[in-house]
């Protein structure tokens, strides 16, 4: 095997195809996010020349990398279902062992059109590409339009395995044809491979959908519509948990709550640039002849908030926030349970400061992130997202924002990477990126230091001269959403959640009729505490009545019978602990007022 796949030029991968006589930073063949972009993309080609070679009329569109693996979309007469993903991979695994080339080469993009005249997906890809030259990658019998970049031959592709099949939408359109899509992993050691697939059993496990259900936390109804979750008393007990904790949280923080409209006027929309940028995103409709955008952001209502009084330099900084609900059109291919919605609640944030407090202000928010994120047991990393292509503003105003971003994490010693091009179209910003605890990253909150919305509003304060600036605005949400941030929470709890948290923390069984009584003044003393309890005194055995509240995942379990009638008491089991004990009842209700004040956000 040669030395290297690739190199990496300005920052670009180039594969070795591409790199002939060139000078570079040399990508080894390993499990490195950048050696894994080019095996994935080039696995992409691998399982689509085992699918044209098992079923000869499939046509492709796209197969690119994706943030766990690959994919490719593409139709057949031939109705492919979950059996025949084993087939397609054993295919995959014979053309890898033989070692073929890897080749490219480049035609115009009329003779692309020429080539492909019989091909209406190719002809659909070529449709979207404004180049006048297109490369074409080659293994084989089987050819590709694609940019690359790929491996040298077939050979390193050994360690492979198709994960899932699914429909989509031609090019994400919902009115476009259903093509097949089928999603891949690969990596360049056996050992890899087999840790990611274990990891992936131990997530179908976790899947929030499944242990939702289980725990009847929330549910989706097609007569409702896709995307827009309807909670039960269980998830609203649970969510209603976490907004108040981290209510009390901002608060001791010095942020104001407010709260803007969920439909304003499309004429406010034009003005930031929402219309312009994000308008495909977004709902409209019309009101006495007038035009109105329903809020994908909350920023514009904090805006106007900031523009109701005059502010001076010593109100500054001002931080208001809101649980806001937004909406935002997600294409029905990409909506998963509570981790992509079309209807979710932010925990939003703006500050309004001056240049010289984005560093102090910034590193205030971190520290938040941090208290959460400990609170929870998540690693995280951050990343700070430059300017993209579609970005409104001048270039020396986002530098400026920019480098406000990175100089707050380096002179505190703070690591991150960065995106390029992966910033908000008004201004950069620092991601949060979490790790469960099976080891998958989540990208959930941001950090976005704006100096253009304020602008765009003419916003300004007035300072010690009497003159008036431009404030900067900093976006600022920590969960992201809370029903993304509580999809994450039930995977990486397996439902298992903290007893500040959990929807129902405390079961109370009653062996008797007669004990029903002191487990229902016991439910009142606790909820006087702000912790939930049920009574199971249902028609079953002491030990059916234990076992549905262990599999309803109860952090405690408190039994009473004549015993504790008698002495005032508890008997308790802790399934956190994994622990039985007996308590007095003043003692019980310490213990769980002790446990309610552990998380301090």
């Amino acid at each position: 095997m040669e030395d290297f796949i690739a190199l990496k030029i300005n920052n670009e991968i180039v594969d070795t195809q591409s790199a002939v006589g060139q000078e570079g930073e040399k990508i080894i063949f390993d499990n490195s996010p950048q050696s894994l972009e080019v095996l994935r993309h080039s696995s992409a080609h691998l399982m689509a020349q085992a699918i044209k070679e098992l079923y000869p009329d499939a046509k492709f569109f796209v197969g690119p990398v994706v943030e766990e693996g690959f994919y490719y979309d593409f139709k057949t007469e031939h109705k492919i279902s979950d059996s025949d993903l084993k087939l397609i991979e054993k295919k995959m695994l014979q053309l890898a062992k033989k070692g073929i080339p890897i080749e490219k080469y480049e035609i115009s993009k009329n003779e692309a059109i020429e080539k492909f005249s019989n091909d209406d997906l190719k002809l659909a890809v070529l449709s979207k590409i404004p180049d006048e030259i297109v490369s074409i990658y080659k293994q084989g019998e089987f050819e590709d339009l694609c940019r690359g970049p790929h491996l040298p031959h077939t050979r390193y592709m050994k360690f492979v395995k198709l994960t899932k099949i699914a429909g989509a939408y031609l090019g994400g359109d919902e009115k476009s044809e259903m093509l097949t899509r089928i999603y891949g992993i690969a990596f360049a050691t056996k050992d890899a491979l087999k840790e990611h697939m274990t990891m992936l059993q131990e997530a179908e496990k976790r899947d929030h959908r499944k242990i939702g259900s289980q725990m009847n936390l929330f549910f989706f109804d097609d007569e409702v519509g896709a995307g827009l979750p309807i909670w039960l008393p269980a998830g609203g007990k649970l969510r209603a948990k976490l907004e108040s904790q981290l209510y009390k949280a901002h608060r001791k923080r010095g942020y104001e709550p407010v709260r803007g409209p969920e439909i304003l006027k499309a004429d406010l929309w034009k003005v930031s640039g929402h219309y312009q940028n994000y308008g495909e995103n977004m709902y409209f409709t019309e009101i006495d002849d007038q035009e109105y955008g329903i809020k994908p952001m909350n920023c514009v209502g904090h805006i106007k908030v900031f523009q109701h009084s005059l502010k001076s330099y010593r109100d500054l900084p001002l931080k208001f926030f809101e649980y806001g609900v937004v909406h935002r059109h997600e294409k029905s291919g990409v909506m998963h349970g509570l981790f992509r919605v079309r209807e979710f609640t932010q925990d939003d944030a703006h500050i309004f400061c001056r240049e010289n407090q984005i560093k102090s202000e910034v590193i205030e928010v971190l520290e938040f992130v941090d208290k959460i994120m400990k609170t929870f047991e998540f690693d995280y990393s951050l990343e700070v997202s430059t300017r993209p292509e579609k970005a409104i503003g001048d270039e020396k105003v986002w530098d400026i924002a920019t480098q406000s971003l990175k100089d707050a994490l380096s002179e505190n010693g703070i690591p991150f990477g960065v995106d390029e091009g992966g910033g908000a179209f008004y201004g950069p910003k620092i991601d949060i990126k979490i790790k469960d605890s099976i080891g998958r990253k989540w990208q959930c909150g941001t950090i976005q230091v704006d100096f253009n919305l304020p602008e765009r509003f003419k916003i300004g304060y007035t300072d010690e001269n009497s003159d008036k600036v431009q404030p900067v605005m900093i976006h600022r949400a920590i969960l992201g959403s809370f029903e993304r941030f509580i999809g994450i929470l039930t995977e990486h709890y397996a439902g298992e959640f903290p007893f500040f948290l959990a929807p129902t923390q405390v079961v109370i069984i009653p062996i008797a009729e007669a004990h029903e009584n002191y487990a229902k003044e016991l439910a009142k003393k606790l909820i006087n505490l702000e912790i939930d309890s049920e009574i199971y005194n249902q028609n079953e055995s002491l030990a059916k009545r234990i076992r549905i509240a262990e599999k309803s995942r109860v952090p405690m379990i408190v039994v009473i019978g004549d015993d504790e009638v008698a002495n005032q008491k508890v008997a308790v089991r802790d399934r956190r602990a994994r622990e039985r004990f007996e308590k007095s009842e003043t003692e019980f209700l310490q213990l769980v007022e002790n446990k309610m004040k552990e998380v301090q956000f």
